[in-house]
């Protein structure tokens, strides 16, 4: 009998909101002199999430690990197939579509804070600022396709994604779910940013 377990652990959530949270400031303040300050600093925040996420993806919890969303393509043109016939098949964890589109975000967001580093350094010039606006450009599309998908997903599946994100729960077996949600180490993470983003704000 389906209940309530736990799915997603307490550094998945932490890291997937300040992601939302640091992403969506850099977009705003991209283009503002009076922002830069700000720019850079939620710059090298995203930067480190993706560090510590790459680094989660292989020590975390069942489905937080790489080896539970890795998908054949296959796969995920079956889902995708599923969800045209609107009989889509369930996952606890990531479904392959999302899949996609989180490897891609993994991709494109350490490719935007490396070039993002590379020319507040300026390294490489005009064609590494040219490069830096248009990875950010293509992970702003593969966001917006990213919460379109989850959108059709929490209908389909008659399950808000977006509220599971939050909590952490899902509906499923009870042997299904994972024992620990690490909370301490989520408390570190925001601790971490926080320190961060005062003492640059300090030394801007």
């Amino acid at each position: 009998m389906n209940q309530k377990i736990l799915i997603w652990d307490v550094p998945t959530r932490v890291f997937h909101w300040l992601l939302v949270g640091s992403f969506a400031g850099a977009y705003y303040t991209a283009d503002s002199e009076r922002y830069r300050d700000i720019h850079v600093m939620l710059g090298y925040i995203l930067l480190g999430l993706i560090v510590f996420r790459i680094f989660w993806g292989f020590g975390g919890t069942r489905y937080a690990r790489f080896s539970s969303f890795m998908f054949k393509p296959s796969e995920v043109v079956a889902y995708l197939i599923s969800l045209v016939k609107r009989k889509p098949a369930d996952y606890l964890g990531h479904n392959p579509a999302g899949s996609v589109a989180i490897w891609l975000l993994l991709l494109f967001g350490i490719t935007s804070g490396v070039t993002g580093v590379m020319a507040l350094k300026d390294i490489g010039g005009d064609i590494v600022v040219e490069w830096h606006d248009w990875v950010s450009e293509s992970m702003l599309a593969i966001v917006i396709v990213h919460v379109l998908g989850v959108l059709v997903s929490s209908v389909m599946h008659r399950e808000n994604l977006v509220r599971s994100m939050i909590t952490g729960f899902k509906a499923g077996e009870p042997n299904e779910g994972i024992q620990y949600s690490y909370a301490w180490l989520g408390v570190v993470m925001l601790c971490v940013t926080v320190v961060f983003w005062l003492t640059f704000s300090a030394k801007s």
